[in-house]
């Protein structure tokens, strides 16, 4: 128990010490970094919730985040574990069934998130994949 309440001192008062650093050097880069990560991720963003719109998924833009959110019941489906599973087979792309961060699963399973902090060719082939869903 002492080692545990030990480590959980450090983790919890004080931010782990390799981030320290990283932040320190974050916040030595000029302003138009930044911007132009912003940027960036707001078209990818884009770029993806299109190819999921034009899938057929109902689609929740995010405001801080690198996931979107889609409702799965648009495309016949409801259970975002066995959609998750056979996604890869069926086109090629993976997504994260959102009830595993439910306290009440059910309540998340028509609810998958895919991830656009990647490359644009790497979304573009994702949106272009995911249209076969509906053939």
């Amino acid at each position: 128990m002492t080692a545990v309440r030990t480590a959980k001192q450090y983790l919890t008062y004080v931010s782990a010490g390799p981030f320290q650093y990283a932040v320190a050097e974050a916040l030595r880069l000029p302003d138009s970094y930044f911007e132009e990560f912003r940027a960036d991720m707001r078209a990818k963003r884009e770029l993806l919730a299109g190819g999921l719109e034009q899938a057929g998924f109902r689609v929740f833009r995010p405001a801080g985040t690198y996931f979107i959110t889609t409702d799965i019941r648009p495309l016949g489906e409801s259970d975002g574990f066995a959609f998750c599973r056979a996604l890869p087979e069926r086109c090629g792309v993976v997504a994260i069934p959102n009830a595993v961060f439910y306290d009440h699963r059910e309540q998340g399973a028509p609810f998958v998130r895919f991830a656009f902090c990647k490359r644009t060719g790497v979304l573009e082939e994702a949106g272009h994949r995911l249209k076969t869903l509906g053939a």
